[in-house]
């Protein structure tokens, strides 16, 4: 299915990497913020104010919150096995393992999806996938612009000018974003959207585990890339005495075969994940009242609850 067209017009789709965004209100709101039975709530609220700044800001047409099903699948790690494995709280004979999340976030989560459930915010996530494979597939899907909400830098790889593809990332709540569109990119490090997979490839990223090949840091890693296209032609150069490689890049690069073999898949959003059919749409009126007003009152949501309803319903 193809987002972004209906009857004939052009709409505008936000994504919503929604685990990032409410560990950002997790950390960004007070603690204190709480329910009536003392229960803290500041990632639900949070978020809530980030949703209602989001849509006042941008004017999406079409909004979906994307999900971790499966925040650390077994087939990235079976490809690299330290991916996220610092992360892993508990680990489990089946199903995803168990991320290492504050004590007080946790018991948050599933209020967050309920309250978009009721709200009529589309949710999706879909096992064995990672939000950011869920936010390539909409974005490669779509037929109109697309904006994607993250703090992970990881999803820059999304972006395209050419397709109206560009990133929101917060850099103070929500209300300073970082516009991320390709002049943007190649400013900051050298490449275009589809060049910055092979930039995080070869540099590495101790966030999710990938070692990265040794020596070749972030600036070093764009001169390559700038020099020899892509990651295959930089291998290429490996091969060539003629290249213009300096001997401990080649040597660097020679060694770091077997894991440059295998980290573009680990590192790219896949494109192909089976969404499930969602109306994307943002609500104009909650799809179950009801279960809002019970969850407003049980979790004391308050202001932040109020003033996305208002902004949904103008």
């Amino acid at each position: 299915m193809a987002y972004g067209m209906m009857r004939g017009v052009t709409r505008r789709l936000m994504l919503l990497d929604t685990a990032s965004l409410y560990f950002r209100a997790y950390f960004g709101v007070p603690d204190s913020v709480k329910a009536p039975d003392g229960t803290p709530v500041n990632a639900v609220r949070g978020l809530l104010d980030f949703i209602d700044r989001l849509v006042k800001d941008h004017r999406p047409d079409d909004l979906v919150a994307c999900m971790d099903a499966d925040w650390r699948p077994q087939w990235r790690v079976d490809l690299i096995p330290s991916y996220k494995a610092h992360r892993v709280a508990v680990e489990t004979e089946t199903g995803p393992d168990q991320e290492e999340v504050p004590d007080t976030l946790s018991p948050q989560v599933p209020v967050i999806e309920d309250v978009l459930d009721a709200l009529g915010i589309a949710r999706v996530g879909v096992e064995g996938y990672e939000a950011d494979d869920v936010i390539g597939t909409f974005a490669g899907r779509a037929t109109g612009p697309v904006d994607i909400v993250t703090g992970d830098r990881d999803l820059y790889q999304l972006v395209d000018d050419e397709r109206g593809v560009r990133v929101l990332y917060p850099l103070k709540g929500v209300g300073t974003l970082q516009l991320t569109d390709e002049t943007w990119l190649r400013e900051k490090y050298g490449v275009d959207g589809s060049g910055y997979a092979d930039l995080a490839l070869l540099r590495g990223d101790p966030s999710d585990g990938l070692p990265g090949v040794p020596g070749i840091g972030e600036k070093t890693a764009a001169k390559l890339l700038d020099a020899f296209g892509d990651l295959a032609g930089i291998m290429s150069a490996v091969d060539d005495p003629k290249s213009g490689l300096t001997p401990s890049q080649r040597r660097r690069l020679d060694e770091s075969r077997p894991y440059v073999a295998l980290a573009p898949e680990v590192v790219r959003v896949a494109g192909d994940v089976p969404l499930p059919d969602v109306d994307p749409a943002l609500p104009h009126s909650p799809r179950d009242p009801a279960a809002l007003d019970a969850l407003a009152a049980r979790w004391g949501l308050g202001g932040s609850l109020q003033r996305l309803l208002t902004t949904l319903g103008s």
